[in-house]
């Protein structure tokens, strides 16, 4: 018998072992079914209509019924007048928010762990991630009232220093930075929370002898915290490079408006209004799929990229 070869009982052990662990935590599924449910009614049922996409879709003939047009939307959309536009400024806002916004809760997470007293850091840390549950309708209209050219808190600043008041929300130019500025209020504290679970992951002896050795507060977090929590940043990284098509639809279609679409205009709010707006559901829908396949063919990239010179990735 060759010494690679497997008994001949051993896949079948191997089996029932898997279907015992299986009829163990059988109640761990059952509750795990809610969310498959919804996953594959919400998320993975509409994805058959992505075939209009390839048809000339009309509602009375419905998806099976509606003729076979190929590529036409897709090459529709490179040649609309709209398409360096939205381009232009997903991929700008989305670039802007990967440089300037992802290390921002890395380096909150960082410091808040440096905190002392544990009340005091759970309260930091509870009204840090109090705007995440704020609708994006409330945060703007947060954000409308200080910067309103009519008595708002910012422009009343800009006028006693000798300046003009300034409509940030119907100037487009002001259109990217408030997309950072109001992710990073709204968000950092709830995205801080997963670089904090990975912080107290990590052995407190280490920090303890480096601090017997002399090292201070900055030399811990650059050459202990840091490092001990680099495979959630990757992690994290790539997932968000998987979303450069895509710059958060909500924030960016109540900051838009007729004056601003041409730097607020994104692919999620074009295909909103090629879609419900103007009833174009075939060119919306080869929009989103052609979103979509690069979003994708983003994260294997980057995954590849990063198990080459990080040694790890997300898979």
């Amino acid at each position: 018998m060759s010494a690679h070869k497997r008994p001949a009982g051993a896949d079948n052990e191997q089996r029932s072992g898997l279907g015992a662990r299986l009829y163990q935590q059988r109640y761990l599924f059952f509750f795990l079914l809610p969310g498959l449910i919804w996953f594959i009614l919400i998320c993975y049922t509409p994805m058959a209509g992505i075939i209009i996409a390839f048809k000339d879709y009309s509602t009375k003939l419905g998806f099976l019924g509606s003729p076979w047009i190929g590529l036409k939307y897709f090459r529709q959309f490179f040649h609309s007048p709209w398409f360096s536009t939205v381009l232009v400024n997903t991929i700008g806002i989305s670039l802007i928010k990967l440089v300037f916004f992802f290390p921002v809760p890395i380096i909150f997470a960082l410091l808040l762990n440096e905190l002392p007293g544990r009340k005091f850091k759970r309260t930091v840390q509870t009204v840090s991630y109090m705007p995440h549950f704020i609708s994006w309708v409330v945060t703007l209209a947060i954000f409308g009232k200080l910067l309103s050219i009519d008595g708002g808190l910012v422009n009343q600043i800009i006028l006693r220093l000798g300046g003009h008041p300034i409509n940030f929300f119907s100037e487009p130019g002001w259109m990217w930075p408030l997309a950072y500025i109001t992710e990073a209020w709204k968000e950092t504290g709830w995205e801080a929370i997963i670089y904090l679970a990975a912080l107290t992951s990590l052995d407190p002896e280490v920090g303890e002898a480096a601090m017997v050795d002399g090292a201070g507060k900055l030399k811990r977090i650059v050459y202990i915290s840091l490092p001990g929590i680099m495979n959630t940043i990757v992690v994290l990284l790539i997932i968000r490079i998987g979303f450069m098509l895509s710059a958060n639809f909500d924030q960016m279609y109540i900051l838009g408006r007729p004056a601003t679409y041409d730097t607020a205009e994104v692919i999620d709010t074009y295909v909103y209004r090629n879609n419900l707006v103007n009833g174009q559901y075939s060119l919306g829908t080869a929009v989103g799929l052609l979103r979509s396949a690069v979003n994708v063919l983003l994260v294997l990239g980057a995954n590849k990229l990063t198990k080459a010179f990080a040694g790890y990735g997300l898979f």
